[in-house]
């Protein structure tokens, strides 16, 4: 079976690498890729600190190491009946079967805030601190977003950043952190936001919830239901727009849906896993869980002896802060409540911040790159089933 899986983020890699595992001989891989590299993004929160730096990885051998090919381009359009992609480049790729793992394009959701966006975005936020440091800046708002449903990065970007403002002796700044969410990473359920309510308390970082944040302009906010907020400096996260690949069918945002074995709905054999779906939270370990469902089918269906299983969403993240560590557990739905539970152990091996069942032990296998998040802050690691945001 010839399969060709569009994207070189998570979801791709993960796929890539979980077809080589389940059905070795049975399907050639191509990845078709707009980049070379790729690159490790969940710890470019803590790389403007001097905490991390942000590591990259080359495609073309990542996908090689597992008997993968690898093209450059982007994935443009698709010809489902005549089973044809066209690149950026224009070239045509016939497939038996294709993976639509090509992630969204991040947007500033708000207007005259720093957006940060990930590695592209380090330099910017270290000028922002020595603005802080010279005296020129002496609040900073932290938005997130209406339309960003995960807002753990700027979780970690304001608690690092009051903890950097500590050893730096700096106390005059104040930091306010500004969210539409009923109660901080309120996807984790209680006990993880009673935890992230009280370190946000203990670095003094003000908390304003269940609150939608618009800019006026010179650091000034309008705040619904009411009020306002002035800044000298308002930090966001983006805003994601699905790639709406022509062929394909997608949502006025450009995000494709899925049935619970990620194949695209009203095309034959054509998948998707991660952010370009229509799936609510955009986050690396999701990806790697559809990803996974999308894998064992594709297996299955070229002969392999695996069962399919359907994308069943368990969300973990590790939440830099900056503070002593803590792991939250919650596990939430069928009937049990809040769940929550606080550790002292890690909950998954390696602990790394992208969780994946192949993925993250293939590059932490890699001897020549530290993946784990640095030791110095303390983290929160958090898991929750959200089974019920699978869509149907």
């Amino acid at each position: 079976m010839r399969c060709l899986v569009a994207g070189g983020g998570v979801a791709a890699l993960e796929t890539t690498i979980a077809l080589h595992d389940l059905a070795p001989h049975l399907v050639d891989v191509e990845l078709l890729a707009p980049e070379h590299e790729f690159w490790y993004r969940p710890l470019a929160v803590a790389e403007p600190f001097g905490l991390a730096r942000v590591v990259r990885f080359e495609l073309g051998d990542l996908a090689s190491s597992v008997d993968a090919t690898f093209s450059l381009g982007a994935l443009v359009s698709v010809d489902t009946d005549a089973r044809t992609a066209t690149t950026s480049h224009g070239q045509e790729i016939e497939y038996d079967t294709l993976v639509l793992a090509c992630g969204a394009r991040p947007v500033p959701a708000l207007e005259g805030a720093l957006t940060f966006r990930g590695p592209a975005d380090s330099e910017t936020f270290r000028r922002l601190l020595a603005d802080v440091r010279s005296g020129a800046v002496e609040s900073i708002a932290f938005v997130l977003p209406a339309a960003v449903a995960w807002g753990l990065p700027l979780y970690e970007l304001a608690l690092l950043t009051a903890t950097y403002l500590e050893r730096q002796g700096i106390r005059s700044v104040e930091l306010t952190f500004v969210t539409h969410e009923p109660e901080p990473l309120a996807l984790f359920g209680g006990d993880a936001s009673d935890a992230v309510r009280a370190v946000l308390g203990e670095k003094g970082i003000e908390l304003v919830t269940g609150t939608h944040a618009t800019s006026r302009g010179s650091g000034e906010l309008t705040l619904v239901p009411g009020g306002e907020l002035e800044a000298d400096r308002i930090v966001a996260l983006p805003r994601l727009v699905g790639p709406e690949i022509s062929g394909l069918p997608h949502d006025r945002d450009g995000f494709v849906s899925t049935d619970p074995f990620g194949r695209v709905l009203g095309v034959h054999d054509v998948y998707a896993a991660g952010d370009a779906t229509t799936f609510p939270v955009k986050q690396g370990g999701i990806a790697t869980q559809q990803a996974d469902a999308v894998a064992r089918s594709i297996a299955a269906e070229a002969g392999a002896d695996v069962t399919p299983e359907p994308f069943h969403p368990v969300l973990k993240g590790l939440l830099l802060t900056g503070g002593p560590s803590a792991y939250l557990r919650s596990e939430l739905g069928g009937g049990h409540g809040d769940t929550a539970t606080v550790s002292g152990e890690a909950l998954w091996w390696p602990p790394a911040k992208i969780v994946g069942h192949y993925l993250a032990p293939f590059l932490a296998g890699r001897d020549e790159i530290d993946l784990l998040p640095p030791e110095r802050p303390g983290s929160v690691p958090v898991r929750v089933d959200l089974t019920e945001l699978v869509p149907h």
